[in-house]
């Protein structure tokens, strides 16, 4: 790692540590506690989906050649096919995000949960 990329690194992580700290709040408490878990589980959602998603779509993509491979006239028919099958599992992604978001940011849960 070059000195420009770990001063650039520096630069966006040093903000983040400051103002983290500023609300911190003691590590046993029950909002501390909600925060942690909502945070593994929107980043455990995450890796499951796009993990699920990379493996459907290379699939699908590796399959899509062969059938091209053994039949060059109907690639464009394949390839359309193909291309909304790809958006629909990555539109699968998009929405994970959008719950990690919401949990995240927005959490509805908050007010049942921690106190």
């Amino acid at each position: 790692m070059n000195t420009v990329s770990k001063v650039s690194l520096l630069a966006w992580l040093a903000p983040a540590v400051a103002l983290a700290a500023e609300g911190a709040e003691p590590a046993g408490s029950a909002n501390a506690i909600f925060f942690a878990v909502t945070v593994a589980s929107a980043g455990f959602g995450l890796a499951i989906s796009t993990l699920g998603a990379g493996i459907g779509q290379g699939k699908c993509a590796g399959q899509a050649m062969e059938a091209i491979a053994r039949q060059p006239e109907a690639a464009p028919k394949i390839q359309t096919a193909m291309l909304l099958g790809l958006a629909f599992m990555e539109s699968l992604v998009i929405y994970m995000l959008l719950i990690a978001f919401i949990l995240l940011f927005a959490n509805p849960f908050r007010a049942l949960f921690a106190g």
